[in-house]
């Protein structure tokens, strides 16, 4: 029997199911937080009210031709751009010789420096900044202070407030320690015999890397440098303190001064946002073409793992990251230290150099107090509830077949092109223009939505990663034994995912910590952290350095300890190269029949 036009459109329309809900209410829940504040922005670029916060809003095109007269405006943008191509092309070279030294090499003690880089990592941009100002202040800087002592030197060379001295102090912060974080466990988990079949024909270890092992790892390579594209509008804090006293405006921080002026333009503000945007959706094409565009295995049923032999050059090289570490690391601590004893930051030619007064001001500040509690606070939450958010968001988007994953994937890539001070600008019109919303402003829940789920890009990503690697034979197996997907999810997958979480949270707490750009704008007085209260001390304007070091030290001090704890677990629940290296040897030596020596032992 043939089938009538009405049941041929009925066969021919999708059903309903409960995914549909399922995924329904995802993108819903997460694009109201992560797009329509971005919406918001280019809905109110258009909105002309003297005071586009209160009242009704009148619609005209004022503040678009306006914007083209703001001097510095469009400059902004390209100074922004200038400052990330200079810190990506001078770190990144740097950063994938460092990972293939840590992974594919016997340099000295490669766990503990891959550790060491985490601890960099985990300095807060902002503790680092400050350090650099006390050692490369023109006038008063350290190093400077000391080169002037020799003879026929009129004036240090060093000048931090320069763009030379912005790109610097990104490298010393997170420009090249985020990197070799990323980068040294793909190089780890390479097959080694594939650089053994190279050297065997005769490469050079040298050449094995450049015909070899760089091109397996073109694919990793290209993740992390995808990652980095997103970040061309994300800095703030060291283009505040650095470009503010030379008039040295990256976008982010002509938004900022745009809004903080005595009559605020939020007009040219949005408007600025909103070209930012432009070139974000510009970027995010060009970013997810060259994700997808090569993949290579390198890890197959038969791993090998193996190091290259460095020779007499590992203690030259290990010695050479020491230095390096030395700068990103214990060079700043001690300087903070140094500065925050001092009466007066860089003068040593007075009578009392060194004092406590100013531990002693901090400390008893009530204001300092309640930003150690409310950074704790928010650390603390991002790092527990940040994890299982990105998991449970791989999770739909690898291991289900929930119509509409192609939009839950493009939220979530979207959400992480759009910088901190962009979010922050979009939220607070959120808040102050969302009847239910409005009591949230300048609390500490709106600053607990925030940190909880930035970073959700790159966590979602390297939880996708996890999920693409593990079977699903255990899942499966508990599916079958009558377990739910939360009984599944929590006893199965859960310690499967533990070393990744533990990652995460530990990036999540030292984000969260450190963050300024994306809540600075949303923040009150009563919800002050840590991180803002060093960036008014060491603002110019303001001056106390001194302080602003006490306080950049505790923030140190809490991110390093929670790297530490991170560590030790990290260490029992993962897998060490050495401890690979040792079972393959023991699994050939129980296969070897007894008095046949091993061909590939040596």
């Amino acid at each position: 029997m043939q089938n009538s036009p009405t049941n041929a459109y009925r066969l021919k329309s999708p059903r309903i199911t409960r995914g549909h809900f399922i995924m329904a209410g995802v993108l819903a829940i997460l694009g109201f937080y992560l797009i329509w504040p971005i919406m918001l922005l280019l809905i109110n670029s258009f909105n002309t009210a003297p005071d586009s916060l209160v009242g009704d809003p009148i619609w005209g095109l004022d503040n678009w031709k306006n914007a083209w007269s703001e001097p510095g405006l469009l400059k902004s943008l390209f100074n922004s751009i200038m400052i990330w191509s200079f810190v990506v092309g001078i770190s990144f070279p740097i950063s994938v010789l460092i990972a293939w030294t840590l992974a594919r090499t016997n340099i000295p003690h490669s766990h503990t420096i891959e550790f060491l880089f985490w601890i960099s990592f985990m300095m807060p941009g902002i503790s680092t900044t400050i350090a650099w100002i006390t050692l490369m202040d023109p006038d008063i800087g350290f190093l400077n202070t000391l080169i002037e002592k020799l003879p026929f030197v009129d004036q240090g060379p060093f000048n931090i407030f320069s763009v030379a001295g912005i790109v610097w102090a990104h490298i010393m912060a997170s420009g090249i320690s985020i990197k070799v974080m990323l980068l040294t466990p793909a190089f780890r988990n390479m097959d080694a015999s594939l650089e053994e079949a190279a050297r065997v024909s005769g490469a050079s270890n040298l050449r094995a890397m450049l015909r070899v092992t760089l091109p397996l790892m073109i694919s990793p390579m290209a993740l992390v440098f995808a990652l980095q594209l997103l970040r061309i509008f994300q800095s703030f804090e060291t283009e505040l303190l650095l470009g503010t006293p030379i008039n040295f405006y990256v976008y982010s921080t002509k938004i900022f001064a745009l809004i903080r002026q005595d009559i605020p333009q939020y007009g040219e503000a949005t408007v600025l946002a909103s070209l930012t945007l432009l070139i974000i959706g510009a970027i995010i094409p060009i970013q997810r073409w060259i994700i997808q565009r090569k993949r290579y295995t390198t890890i197959t049923g038969s791993f090998k793992p193996g190091l290259i032999d460095l020779g007499k050059w590992r203690w030259v090289i290990f010695g050479t990251l020491l230095t390096l570490l030395t700068l990103l690391t214990l060079g700043p601590v001690l300087v903070l230290m140094a500065g925050s004893f001092m009466t007066r930051m860089g003068y040593f030619q007075i009578n009392d150099v060194w004092t406590t007064t100013h531990w002693g001001a901090v400390l008893s500040d009530n204001l300092f107090r309640k930003a150690l509690t409310t950074t704790i606070l928010l650390a603390t939450t991002s790092a527990l509830v940040s994890p299982i958010i990105f998991s449970l968001i791989a999770y739909i988007l690898v291991r289900t077949q929930l119509p509409g994953r192609w939009a839950l994937d493009l939220v979530i890539w979207g959400s992480g092109a759009v910088p901190g001070i962009l979010s922050g600008l979009g939220l607070l019109w959120l808040f102050l223009g969302t009847p239910f919303l409005n009591w949230m402003y300048g609390t500490i829940y709106a600053l607990l939505l925030v940190v909880a789920i930035q970073g959700n890009t790159t966590g979602t990503n390297i939880m996708k990663g996890v999920f693409i690697q593990v079977g699903s034979d255990m899942e499966e197996a508990a599916r079958v034994s009558g377990a739910g997907f939360f009984r599944t999810y929590f006893r199965i997958w859960i310690p499967l995912l533990m070393p990744s979480l533990i990652l995460l949270g530990t990036m999540n707490f030292v984000v969260a910590a450190g963050t300024t750009s994306s809540i600075i704008l949303i923040a009150s007085r009563g919800t002050m952290t840590l991180s803002l209260l060093a960036l008014e001390f060491a603002d110019p304007s303001v001056g106390l350095r001194e302080e602003a070091s006490i306080v950049g030290l505790f923030i140190m001090a809490m991110t390093v300890g929670i790297a530490s704890v991170a560590r030790a677990f990290g260490l029992k629940l993962g897998i060490r190269h050495e401890q690979r290296r040792k079972e393959v040897a023991a699994a050939r030596a129980d296969a070897q029949p007894l008095g046949v020596p091993d061909p590939a032992a040596g």
